[in-house]
Parts: structure tokens; C-alpha cells; sequence
């Protein structure tokens, strides 16, 4: 499509591709740039002083997010590229690209907002001048205007219904299972996730049995374990659409994925044989017993103990944030089974069976107890502090057959969970998109719909155009997994950005629906409950952001692996 002569010139930057791939370059100088500045005050003997770094941390954090941002352009001007190839790329695509470069390049330049009151500035590393190339000059000066995003709205209302706004760059195939999984969340999850939120009920067993049915606890086992065999970028796919619908659905598969990743890198050939089938079919939900009280994300600072008696081993000691514990039939838990270590190198991995409880009897066997945590939000499979007094597990079922493997065998899955927690971002802000939109539509104020006022146009504009960014930074971390690259630096790139954009579409969707918004009955309240952890499990923002910055600066260092 020709990128200048058919659009309103006060919109549609001419020869874009060519500017936004030029624009790219200053990006990357500027990035390595901040990595130098970085490493030479954090370690200046080729090895990272992690004291140095922890008290460095806000330029640390900094670095993080201009590297995600880079990357995030470079997914983008990747996803535009193919369109054009394909000749998809239209008015729509077109302006999504450009705003999204003149915002981005702008926030680079000027500071980019890594919560409400933390700003990320290229000055904090030691930077003061970049992006200063007439294309980078070009797109942040007209990339991002009130004129292109009252256009691009104009054209989301003109879109016939159409929820995810723009061209997605997938495959036919991934095209054909997001639109099954749009349509089940439309027709089976949305109608009812605000009552199942507003009741805080878990979500009804007749929607897991047909979840099961659709595939979705084996989509990406193998096929000789009972599964299908999809790529992670399916998995992303379903993710995102499932949790457009509902949070608690789009999060149903994610204990199923981390459970079988865990037993597929690490498990013994019995182990895949007795317990991925049954993964994969449903028959067992899995439930991850990792996080305890006091200790957050400093997993290696775990006290639950293992003791081995005869053949089982005793489990003894207190977990809390489980999600779905009740109703699980199977443990993902870790312990420590060498008392006299004080960090990861004591930890073991556990394939844990238990009997499935209800409401009433949410823990029937000897051993385990447990107390429901109220919640905000993310309710529909409800969170649990649990406490283990001899919990019998055999040694069967001890995973991989030895002890002390269990924090590396945890790390092996953080890759597909990061991305399947960003694909649940995506899901949740679209979900929070499409809701302000109809809003805005419907309310009328002044004698006209809100949609037409510039202050609240520009807010969908600027959700559709960052939701697009997630998603393609996220896709492209599945991608990197399916080809069985490294990608935990890409795939925390995508939480990390994910997870904010998730929390400001709801909090504009929110300031959209005004007083209404702060009203239970509305369901963009539960949305916004919903995308506040997201920023928080999986890694915390601030974890995620430091995990990213030592990548980096290993890398810098010569350390890829």
C-alpha cells in the first residue's frame, strides 16, 4: 500500500516504514550508550558488583526500560514490515505504527513512566543527548498528534466490530484459534465473569470441563503425552483471548503449563508417562506451591522442609498466594530437603497429590490445611495460605528422581510463564479497551457521545496503540521460545511491559466511565482489580526490571549464557 497520497496529510506521516526503520538506529545508539554508562559504574572489572548494582538501582531500572522499549519498536516495525509484505498493511496499522513511535521515542527521550511516580530518564545512566536524527526528530514531532489519534479512533468506530483493532501479523492457523477462543470468551465467559467476580465464586466446573475438551490444559504437551503439540505462541494466542473474557479463565491453563513444563524438562520417563496425560486431558488440575510468607520473590530463602521416612517424604511448613489450591489434585511444590543449606542449592521439586476439595471441605486430607485470602480482584479460582504438618508425598514423585534440583528446574519454566502472564496482560487490557469504548459510545454528555471529546478519543487511541505494542513484544518472545532460543530477557520484556499496559488501560478505561467507573455494577471496577497484580506475580515489576538490567549488562560483558 502507498505510504503518502491516499490519506489526509495531517495524519498519515509520508514514507513511514522508511522513518520508523531509520528511526531504530539512534534506539540501539542510545541503548548502548546507557549499557556502557551503566557497566562502567556497576562493573568496572568486566564482572557486576551486585551491591553496586542494588544501589544503583534506579539507573539500573532505567536501562530495563529503555531496552524493552527498543525492542518493543523493533517487534513493531517487524510486525508492519510483514503486513506490507502481505499487503495488510493499511490506514489503521499505519497510524497504530506511527503514534506508536512518536510516543515511544518521545518517552525515551524524556522519561519513561515506570509506575505513577518513577520516571525512567536516559540522564540517570549519564546520557543527556539522543534520538536526535532527523527521522527520530521527524516521528516525535508528528507521530503522535491530536489529529492522528482522532483519526485512528474514527476508524475503530468504523471497524464493524471488530474487538482487536489493527492487524495482528499472525499466521492463518494462530488467526483460526483466536477467533474459536474469541468467540468462547464472548459467548461463554463474558456474560458471567462480573457475577462470578462480584460473588467471588470460583469459576464453574462446566466451564473447566470444556476448556478441557477445546484443548486447553495440553495445548503445547506433546502429542505422545496426550497433548497437542502447539507452539508457546499458540499458547500466547489462547491466553490473551481467554483473558479478554475473564482473568480467572485466561489463568486456568497457566498452573497446567507450569506443571507440565516442570515435569517435562525435569521429570523422570515415568513421571512424563504417569502425570502429562492426565495434565493434558484435564483429568488432574495443578495447583504451584512455591511462594511462603516473609519471603516474596527470594525463592532461595524457602523454609518448608522435606524429610525423608522410608519411601515418602514429610512435608512440614507454610505456603501462602496458591492460587486454585482447593480445588487441585496435584501439587507443584517446593522444599527444602537439605536443612543445612540457606539458599536455592537445598531445594527440591515435588509432585504432590492431593484430593480435591470444595468450598465447604477445601482440604480434606491429613496433613494439609488451609484459609482462604479475600482479594481484590483475580478471583475466580481464589487464593489460599496453606500449612503442611507431615504431608506424606512418596518418593516416586520426587521430580527427576533427586534432591537439590528444584530452584533450577523452577527457573526452566519462568521463561513460558513470564509469557503467558504477558499474553494474559494483553487479554485484560483489550478487555478493558472494548468496555471504555462501548461507554464512551453510549454516554452521551453535552448533547454528544464522550467518544467525540479529544481527552477521551485520545485515551482509546493511546490503548490501542500501546495494546499493540504488547502484544507484538509478546508474540515475539513465543516465537523465541518456539525456536527453542534463550528468551527469558524478551519474554520479561513483554511482562514487564504487559503488566503496564494492562493497569493503564483500565485505570483510562475507569476515568472514561467517570463516577460510573468507581461503581461495583460496572464491570471496568473488577477490570481494574484484575490488571492490578499483574504488575506483581510472576516477578514483580521491580524484580522483572532488575532480572532485565543484569541480563543486559552480562551480555555487555561477553556472559550470553
Amino acid at each position: 500500500m502507498p505510504h503518502d497520497g491516499q490519506q489526509l496529510p495531517e495524519t498519515r506521516l509520508p514514507d513511514l516504514l522508511t522513518l520508523t526503520r531509520a528511526a531504530l538506529s539512534p534506539v540501539d545508539d542510545a541503548l548502548a550508550a546507557a549499557t556502557e554508562s551503566l557497566r562502567a559504574r556497576v562493573a568496572p572489572g568486566g564482572k557486576v558488583d551486585a551491591s553496586a548494582l542494588e544501589a544503583d538501582q534506579h539507573a539500573a531500572h532505567a536501562l530495563a526500560w529503555v531496552a524493552t522499549y527498543a525492542e518493543a519498536l523493533r517487534q513493531m516495525q517487524g510486525w508492519a514490515e510483514r503486513l506490507e509484505a502481505e499487503g495488510a498493511f493499511g490506514e489503521m496499522e499505519a497510524l497504530i505504527l506511527q503514534i506508536a513511535f512518536g510516543e515511544y521515542l518521545n518517552q525515551i527521550a524524556g522519561g519513561i513512566p515506570m509506575s505513577q511516580g518513577e520516571t525512567a530518564r536516559l540522564s540517570d545512566i549519564g546520557i543527556t543527548a539522543a534520538l536526535d536524527t532527523a527521522e527520530a526528530t521527524a516521528l516525535r514531532t508528528r507521530g503522535n498528534t491530536a489529529a492522528a489519534r482522532a483519526r485512528l479512533v474514527e476508524l475503530m468506530r468504523d471497524n464493524g466490530g471488530r474487538a482487536t483493532f489493527g492487524a495482528t501479523g499472525l499466521d492463518d492457523e494462530l488467526e483460526m484459534i483466536r477467533d474459536q477462543f474469541h468467540r468462547y470468551a464472548d459467548e461463554r465467559v463474558s456474560p458471567d465473569a462480573h457475577d462470578w467476580h462480584l460473588k467471588d465464586q470460583l469459576i464453574p466446573m462446566e466451564v473447566i470441563s470444556e476448556l478441557s475438551e477445546m484443548g486447553v490444559f495440553g495445548l503445547t504437551i506433546p502429542e505422545e503425552f496426550g497433548g497437542l503439540g502447539m507452539p508457546k505462541s499458540a499458547m500466547a494466542v489462547v491466553s490473551e483471548e481467554l483473558s479478554r473474557g475473564y482473568i480467572g479463565v485466561g489463568s486456568l491453563g497457566t498452573r497446567s503449563e507450569i506443571a507440565a513444563e516442570l515435569i517435562l524438562c525435569g521429570g523422570t520417563p515415568e513421571q512424563k508417562a504417569e502425570w502429562l496425560p492426565r495434565i493434558a486431558s484435564g483429568e488432574v488440575l495443578p495447583t504451584a506451591v512455591f511462594t511462603e510468607p516473609n519471603t516474596g520473590s527470594d525463592l532461595g530463602a524457602l523454609r518448608t522442609r522435606a524429610v525423608k521416612r522410608g519411601d515418602n517424604w514429610a512435608i512440614t511448613g507454610n505456603k501462602t498466594w496458591i492460587t486454585h489450591a482447593a480445588r487441585a489434585n496435584i501439587m507443584t511444590l517446593l522444599a527444602r530437603t537439605e536443612p543445612e543449606t540457606t539458599d536455592y542449592r537445598g531445594l527440591s521439586m515435588f509432585l504432590a497429590e492431593k484430593t480435591a476439595g470444595d468450598c465447604a471441605h477445601p482440604f480434606p486430607d491429613d496433613g494439609i490445611s488451609g484459609g482462604e485470602i479475600e482479594v481484590l480482584g483475580y478471583r475466580g479460582m481464589k487464593e489460599y495460605e496453606l500449612g503442611f504438618d507431615g504431608f506424606t508425598v512418596p518418593d516416586a514423585n520426587l521430580l527427576g528422581g533427586q534432591t537439590g534440583q528444584g530452584f533450577k528446574q523452577l527457573m526452566q519454566t519462568f521463561e513460558s510463564a513470564r509469557i503467558q502472564t504477558a499474553a494474559r496482560a494483553v487479554g485484560v487490557a483489550q478487555n478493558a479497551l472494548e468496555v471504555a469504548m462501548k461507554y464512551a459510545e453510549d454516554r452521551k454528555q453535552f448533547g454528544k457521545p464522550l467518544i467525540v471529546f479529544p481527552r477521551v478519543s485520545g485515551k482509546l487511541a493511546m490503548m490501542a496503540v500501546e495494546i499493540m505494542v504488547a502484544r507484538q513484544l509478546t508474540y515475539f518472545s513465543a516465537r523465541e521460545k518456539d525456536a527453542d532460543r534463550r528468551c527469558d530477557l524478551e519474554a520479561g520484556m513483554a511482562k514487564l511491559l504487559g503488566a503496564r499496559v494492562a493497569w493503564a488501560a483500565a485505570d483510562n478505561g475507569l476515568q472514561i466511565h467517570g463516577g460510573n467507573g468507581f461503581a461495583l455494577e460496572y464491570a471496568i471496577s473488577r477490570i481494574l482489580c484484575d490488571a492490578r497484580i499483574l504488575n506483581i506475580f510472576e516477578g514483580a515489576a521491580e524484580i522483572q526490571a532488575q532480572v532485565i538490567a543484569r541480563r543486559l549488562l552480562d551480555i555487555a560483558n561477553g556472559r550470553r549464557n
